[in-house]
């Protein structure tokens, strides 16, 4: 049977039988946008990211890297998927219609979508979008006008910022599995281990609790590769006396709350102690300001002032919590808000991030612990369960 047929026959059978949330839960994220794009006078929204799609539709699926669209109007969602997606997009996307592309065959994404899209006169689209393909968005602009075209990502973001009560239930359950895998990896830590066996037994755990695929696989480095942000296992022997870092993210119907770790095989050295002290403070401060009405810039101000007078010490990012909820490979990083100095953003309940405070010595070593947390009127409180202490690891 061609793609047709087999859309057809899942259709009979197994249609949204995967939707990761009742049907209430879309119809009010979609009330949602749809009064948004109202407010904007946008006659549709053309939607590539992923994770917004999921979020609007429960469309989910492990191949992210080839095309795919939702097309919101104020009267239909229209999915357009490749032929080899059309069997995911059945089972787990609730919309009204689904069209397919042959995989292969890449000139038949465009004519279907201006089609639709040539009666709206202002079209919104997230230009900054991983998913937005150049060849894609320049053919519609040339099929049916570029003026018809303007940004609108805010739209979605400023939704799927806050977190509905169904949301923060699937982000406590990724809390739960993440705290598992650690505890279990970091248990396994010994000198004359590598970095490998660490990350193997860790994903081995998330996976035995209950995780799917995750947005990033466990990432785990020791000794001087800590001072290097993002490298990750790379079949490294653990020594003596030096630490190792973990950062776990479990996948829970899409939802990661992430979570880092930092464990030393042996007694932890005054140096390192005061770096995990700095990291605490540092998150205390946080917690403390990240309440509704405040900005995120207040927030990263409070906290770089603890920061401030060990700056030429350390190499930190400068983001010190990115909003998490949804999401797909190559990353649980949202994108829809950063705790960072400029900011203006305001929090409101329901907000949820992770406080990623890693504090790298480069070429030396580093110290990272986190936890994902929730904002409520009296300061944000951990979802995760980080207990704040360098884990001895000792033989």
């Amino acid at each position: 049977m061609d793609y047709h047929q087999y859309r057809t026959a899942l259709a009979e059978t197994l249609a949204q039988s995967e939707l990761p949330f009742p049907a209430a839960e879309y119809q009010v994220r979609l009330d949602k946008v749809r009064k948004g794009m109202a407010e904007h006078g946008l006659d549709a929204l053309l939607l590539t990211d992923p994770a917004d799609i999921n979020y609007l539709t429960g469309y989910h699926t492990f191949e992210v890297s080839v095309h795919a669209c939702l097309v919101c109007t104020q009267a239909r969602l229209v999915l357009q998927v490749a032929s080899i997606e059309t069997g995911a997009a059945v089972v787990t996307a609730r919309v009204d219609e689904i069209i397919g592309y042959r995989w292969e065959n890449l000139d038949e994404i465009v004519t279907p979508l201006a089609d639709l899209l040539s009666p709206c006169s202002k079209i919104g689209i997230d230009g900054w979008s991983s998913g937005l393909r150049f060849g894609v968005i320049d053919a519609l602009m040339q099929t049916i006008g570029r003026e018809r075209f303007s940004e609108a990502g805010a739209v979605v973001d400023t939704i799927r910022l806050i977190k509905s009560p169904a949301e923060l239930d699937m982000l406590q359950q990724s809390a739960r599995i993440t705290a598992l895998g650690l505890e279990t990896a970091i248990q396994s830590i010994r000198p004359g281990k590598t970095d490998n066996d660490i990350a193997a037994v860790g994903a081995k755990a998330l996976l035995e609790n209950g995780s799917e695929f995750m947005s990033l696989q466990p990432i785990v480095t020791s000794g001087h590769r800590i001072g290097v942000i993002h490298v990750n296992h790379k079949r490294r022997v653990i020594q003596a006396n030096e630490p190792v870092f973990l950062e776990f993210g479990a996948a829970y119907q899409r939802y990661t709350a992430p979570m880092m770790r930092t464990a030393v095989t042996g007694v932890p050295s005054p140096v390192l102690s005061a770096t995990r002290d700095l990291c605490r403070s540092i998150f205390e401060a946080l917690c403390s300001a990240m309440r509704p009405g405040n900005t995120f810039d207040a927030a990263a101000q409070a906290a770089d002032a603890l920061l401030a007078p060990q700056r030429d010490q350390y190499f930190f990012s400068g983001v010190f919590g990115y909003a998490v909820g949804a999401q797909f490979p190559p990353s649980w990083v949202e994108g829809t808000g950063f705790i960072a100095k400029g900011q203006a953003r305001t929090f409101e309940t329901n907000m949820v991030f992770h406080l990623p405070l890693c504090l790298r010595v480069p070429g030396q070593w580093g110290v990272g612990i986190s936890d994902t947390v929730v904002v409520t009127e009296n300061g944000a409180k951990p979802l995760t369960n980080n207990d704040w202490q360098l884990f001895e690891a000792r033989s």
